[in-house]
């Protein structure tokens, strides 16, 4: 990507794929295959955007980018990014006052437990039958899969109990986050979440 600036500042973006026009001059898309030098004595200027400060979207809002002229680059930088609503909130209006009626904004504790569930149900889902066809013919489940599905409910509130302990945003991600507790040569990767079991 590119930046016209002008006393300054920037003032247009270019893509580099296409001409491009400044005041009364046409220039062919094969500008762009100048020399820095060349581009930035007509204004134009390379971007480079610095993430340092960009934090996964998942969690966090990041700021929009701000340029500035940088030497012989523009360089694009995100400001601090604030963590995502952690517990569900009511909506409020452009004053502050809360909506009637009250309209949930869920937090991301909501968001990640309906997430658990649903893994819950489709792991659940395909044996689903075998509890219908015991109940139909009034006959036993076996009792592996009854061992197991019991063991995923229970697998499924204690991720809902850790999820509900954190206390911030960073807290709540940890427990998403896969680390390499084996080895280089054989990697074991493993979240404090955990994982649901497998029949």
């Amino acid at each position: 990507m590119f930046a016209l600036v002008e006393s300054g500042s920037v003032t247009k973006f270019f893509k580099g794929n296409k001409g491009l026009s400044i005041g009364d001059t046409q220039y062919p898309k094969q500008i762009f295959q100048w020399s820095n030098e060349e581009l930035q004595a007509i204004g134009i200027y390379p971007v480079r955007i610095d993430t340092t400060n960009k934090k996964d979207e998942a969690w966090y809002i990041n700021t929009n980018i701000t340029y500035t002229v940088d030497g012989d680059e523009v360089v694009g930088t995100y400001g601090t990014a604030t963590a995502k609503e952690i517990e569900d909130r009511n909506a409020t209006d452009e004053d502050g006052v809360e909506l009637d009626p009250v309209v949930v904004i869920k937090g991301l504790k909501t968001i990640k437990k309906e997430m658990i569930n649903n893994q819950c149900a489709g792991i659940l889902q395909p044996s689903d039958w075998r509890v219908i066809k015991a109940k139909e013919t009034a006959t036993t489940m076996d009792s592996g899969w009854k061992t197991w599905r019991a063991s995923v409910r229970t697998k499924c509130n204690s991720m809902q109990t850790q999820i509900d302990g954190a206390t911030n945003v960073d807290e709540l991600k940890a427990l998403f986050e896969y680390t390499n507790t084996g080895t280089e040569a054989n990697p074991v990767y493993t979240r404090p979440l955990g994982e649901f079991p497998v029949k």
